[in-house]
């Protein structure tokens, strides 16, 4: 049950990853890459980003580790 609550974060946190990467790009594209609303994005982007990474980088890590066990 834990694993599905798991793939559900990481799905939503994903999603919002890519929905704030995108607002980044359309702000850069129409008013700059220095304008305080690119930048915000970028910033919101960073901190979701580093979320993610200590969040779930070790658990791929570790099916990484199980998978090519399987294999050998």
């Amino acid at each position: 049950m834990r694993i599905h609550k798991t793939f559900t974060e990481k799905d939503r946190l994903e999603d919002r990853i890519n929905y704030l990467r995108n607002e980044m790009l359309q702000s850069a594209a129409a008013t700059g890459l220095n304008s305080h609303r690119t930048i915000y994005y970028s910033q919101k982007l960073d901190k979701l980003i580093t979320i993610y990474q200590k969040h779930f980088y070790h658990m791929d890590t570790n099916e990484r580790m199980l998978q090519n066990d399987k294999i050998i």
